[in-house]
């Protein structure tokens, strides 16, 4: 992976690398620059390097441009894929240097992905005044079921958001729910917004989700085995989940398999302990590849009060695994469509979430493997990029208005073309 840092030592712009990277000179401006905060573990940043992968592969130029280069899948970006670090201390830092990119590489567009750096975006948009059209993402809701729990800056997001519309070109929701706060509380107009779910289902998710995984506890067919994944933050809810499952206890044996880290972990490896279910609870941490243990459970379980779409649990279902989730704003009653294609329960509800984890052993004859692959199908890789590729053609023919098509606008036809005619992710 070549990695370019756009601030030399002295602080000013330059091409000096981070320690241990390539120099990465851009060979033509790029057709599109994906703006994101870093490449920690979660669902975002994991879609992010799919479009990315999924756009290149169409034959368009792709760079990623980080606030920070770090994070656990810093090592699963492709070779082929530049990337810039901005080496920022905060994000209201990056706007700046952002805007210096893109007077340098002029990319056709800009798609930015969560809160504040979409705000970044959009500022370093109308700063480098290069005619780059910027698409926001909009990953989680803006509602305080979100976030209540983080700093006080995410509150002021929907404000921010109705500031800078005039200036935002195009905005992309992952659900509907999404997409009707963009218009309700950030007063997006309708015809800015998309509605685009994510990237999770493509050609090489069937291999990864057949890899062999070895746990103690997925040998044993006479307990059953939960997973859930995420990061280890307020938002998903572990604590209800670990509640619910020491009152299932009471009824039937089970053990749980947690991926993931985060801040919370000492919090909730004492609160196993408290509830009596240490012994039955297993903290695994971040895993690259988290499919083979949802492929080999009896079900996946999302405890979330809040969630913008939830990748997790449409690769539950590709896994063929059935799915116990809350019914939070917004994503997973859209992805199990109300409950045709999973169990929903409300959120923060201990009690509910148990009895649904009682009713395990026949949740498999409920859900049949098929059924809930052919679900999860809906939501493939060539399908998203199918509709980011309509969006930035859309965008170069605006600009283009009144004008012969552009090379820009040929590449985005040409694009689309292909992957249309490929229903099959090519990554």
């Amino acid at each position: 992976m070549a990695v370019q840092s756009l601030i030399a030592p002295n602080g000013t712009l330059g091409t000096s690398l981070q320690a241990n990277a390539r120099h990465c000179a851009l060979p033509r401006p790029p057709d599109v620059a994906i703006y994101m905060h870093d490449l920690a573990g979660g669902g975002v940043e994991r879609q992010t390097i799919t479009l990315a992968q999924e756009l290149q592969a169409a034959g368009l130029s792709v760079v990623l441009v980080l606030h920070r280069m770090r994070g656990e899948l810093r090592d699963t970006i492709p070779s082929s894929i530049p990337v810039v670090d901005l080496h920022s201390r905060r994000t209201l830092h990056d706007v700046p240097l952002l805007a210096r990119f893109l007077r340098r590489e002029r990319p056709s567009i800009l798609i930015s992905n969560l809160d504040h750096n979409n705000v970044a975006a959009v500022l370093a948009t109308r700063l480098a005044a290069t005619g780059t059209s910027v698409v926001i993402c909009q990953h989680n809701s803006l509602t305080s079921a979100f976030s209540g729990n983080l700093n006080r800056s995410y509150r002021l997001i929907p404000f921010l958001y109705r500031m800078l519309s005039p200036f935002t070109d195009a905005a992309v929701a992952v659900s509907e729910g999404i997409a009707d706060e963009l218009h309700t509380m950030a007063h997006i107009p309708r015809h800015k917004i998309n509605l685009i779910h994510n990237a999770v289902i493509g050609s090489g998710f069937q291999s990864r989700a057949e890899q062999p995984v070895t746990h103690r506890w997925l040998e044993d067919p006479e307990v059953p085995v939960f997973v859930t994944a995420g990061r280890l933050v307020p938002l998903k809810d572990h604590e209800t989940l670990l509640r619910a499952l020491a009152l299932h206890h009471r009824h039937r044996r089970s053990r749980l398999l947690v991926l993931g880290t985060g801040p919370l972990l000492g919090y909730l490896e004492a609160l196993a302990c408290e509830l009596g279910i240490d012994d039955a609870v297993d903290f695994l941490g971040f895993q690259e590849n988290p499919l083979p243990y949802f492929r080999r459970a009896d079900a996946f379980v999302l405890s979330s009060y809040s969630e913008g779409f939830g990748n997790v649990l449409v690769e539950s279902l590709g896994c063929g695994t059935p799915v116990i989730s809350t019914d939070c704003e917004h994503g997973p009653a859209e992805i199990l469509d109300r409950g045709r294609y999973g169990a929903l329960v409300p959120p923060r509800n201990p009690q509910v979430l148990a009895e649904a984890m009682d009713m395990v052993a026949g949740l498999r004859e409920r859900w049949p493997s098929g059924l809930l692959k052919a679900r999860a199908a809906e939501f493939s890789n060539a399908n998203c990029v199918a509709g980011y590729t309509q969006l930035c053609q859309s965008l170069a023919s605006e600009r283009a208005t009144g004008v012969p098509m552009t090379k820009t606008s040929r590449l985005w036809r040409n694009a689309l073309a292909l992957v249309s005619a490929d229903p099959q992710s090519t990554c």
